[in-house]
């Protein structure tokens, strides 16, 4: 499945077992939403917004006013002699040829699509989130530098609130983004050189396990005449990779016939051989090495953390800072917000693996389909003290507001803390609260999470906040960058097993 096949809404029946499973003594805030669509091929006709761009233009040279200009772009190549040509799709579309990893018309239908069904469960179903907004400063979008996510979260940010769920006066949504040297939304093996030599390691380790096996040659026996001339062998490292074989077969597999490989590429043992070897090869150092989990994934597990101890302890550590407010002026939502209540990130099949492999929560899956999306939501159980709440009013947050209006710096509070560092009236704030990850819709059980007193009563999927926290902390880096030079030295596989998830 090379597109993720959503299920339908929930039940009234899973509904109240999923949400209402307290007794409706939980009130719960989405703390992160991830979504992936990845696409490799060349002159493909899948993408329509290519009639249909626009940018921002500056129509005075004193600044004063801006515009858009709209234009619709082509792609030109080589020709036969070398002369530029027009690249055309199949049959000979010259106005929707796709650029290489670009979000096609399917993956725009499919993010959309998305946002809809988040909009059924968390508006229509659940209530959690308004019908109609005059802003977004309650919502927290954030994307990885590459434009399908960018668009993909887009997408999918409309799926949710449409025009006609936006008020006439709605003004642009902040979306944040990040320098590609800074950016921890993906595995960034390019700007973190400790992650590049742990990964090139268990890489190698894969090739040396299954180049030479009977799966294998069972690859190469379907696809082998394909490769181009002088590497005809399949191997994982092979040129092209293995994993890129993978990419392109499912990302033709995800659309129309026209830009389908042979029929031997979609053999089904043949997919499933390459599907194994490729978790392996990109997967099984989350699983097995507490510092390939730092250096690959932690950055971004511990933001998670960080805005969800930020709305449980009240300090606005809990992404408002960063989207709210006008020109400098922070800490408040545009129209008196207070919290962050949902957040959307566009990011990578590779971050959504990865996550879920830091964790212990993805033995025995398949490579995530495009549109695959992880919900982290945070539950409070409202029996819990009043000062530990999450604040309801209009009133800006003093605790990080401080007594200027531009302060553009958090206060440390808990932040990233580690659990066993936390003073005691530190981690009485974090009582009450539970988390809970669902993936592509299903519900899924962190191991560590089903020790006695490490999740609610009755549901080993909600897991306390301090017990993920925890979890968490054990591979979330001080300081990201320092951690991707340290070690260079050192051996790439640790010295005893050190599981995922605990």
């Amino acid at each position: 499945m090379a597109t993720l096949v959503p299920r339908g809404p929930y039940s009234d029946e899973e509904l109240r077992k999923l949400y209402y499973g307290m007794a409706n003594e939980v009130r719960f805030l989405p703390g992160f939403r991830m979504l992936d669509l990845l696409l490799v091929g060349t002159n493909w006709p899948y993408c329509n917004a290519a009639k249909r761009f626009s940018s921002v233009v500056m129509t005075k040279t004193d600044w004063s006013t801006w515009n858009e200009l709209q234009w619709r772009r082509r792609m030109e190549t080589f020709g036969d002699d070398d002369r530029p040509v027009l690249a055309a799709g199949p049959e000979g579309a010259v106005d929707t040829v796709c650029q290489l990893g670009e979000l096609t018309d399917k993956g725009r239908e499919t993010t959309l699509a998305l946002g809809e069904r988040l909009r059924y469960l968390y508006v229509d179903q659940l209530g959690f989130m308004p019908k109609i907004i005059s802003d977004a400063d309650m919502i927290y979008l954030r994307a990885t530098p590459m434009p399908r996510a960018l668009d993909s979260v887009q997408q999918s940010f409309v799926g949710m609130y449409p025009s006609s769920a936006r008020t006439a006066s709605f003004p642009p949504p902040t979306i944040i983004t990040r320098a590609a040297a800074d950016e921890t939304l993906f595995p960034n093996e390019r700007n973190c050189r400790r992650f590049s030599q742990l990964s090139r390691a268990f890489a190698q380790r894969t090739a040396d396990r299954w180049n030479d096996s009977k799966d294998m040659d069972y690859l190469n026996s379907l696809i082998s005449k394909w490769m181009p001339v002088g590497a005809q062998r399949v191997a994982v490292d092979s040129h092209p990779r293995l994993s890129g074989i993978m990419d392109t077969v499912n990302s033709t597999l995800a659309h129309g016939p026209k830009t389908r490989l042979p029929s031997v590429f979609y053999d089904t043992k043949g997919r499933e051989i390459i599907d194994k070897i490729g978790i392996e090869e990109w997967f099984s150092g989350y699983k097995e090495s507490e510092e390939y989990r730092k250096v690959g994934i932690g950055a971004l597990v511990g933001d998670i953390v960080t805005r969800m101890v930020g709305s449980a302890e009240g300090s606005g550590n809990d992404g408002l800072l960063e989207v709210a407010g006008v020109d400098g002026d922070l800490g408040k939502g545009r129209g008196g917000e207070s919290g962050v209540k949902l957040a959307l990130s566009g990011c990578h099949d590779t971050t959504l693996a990865a996550t879920l492999s830091s964790l212990g929560a993805f033995d025995g899956e398949k490579w995530p389909p495009y549109t695959s999306h992880i919900a982290v939501e945070l539950f409070r159980d409202e029996s819990i003290k009043d000062e530990t709440a999450i604040p309801t009013g209009p009133a800006p947050r003093q605790s990080f507001l401080g007594s200027s209006r531009k302060k553009t710096r958090l206060s440390t509070f808990m932040m990233r803390k580690p659990i066993e560092d936390l003073a005691a009236e530190e981690k009485v704030k974090l009582q009450g609260y539970f988390v809970r990850l669902r993936y592509n819709d299903r519900p899924i059980t962190i191991p560590g999470c089903k020790l006695p007193g490490k999740h609610l009563q009755g549901d080993e999927t909600f897991c306390t906040l301090e017990a993920f926290k925890a979890i968490a902390d054990k591979f979330t880096p001080r300081i990201w960058t320092a951690a991707c030079v340290e070690g260079l030295d050192n051996p790439a596989f640790p010295s005893s097993p050190e599981p995922a998830g605990y």
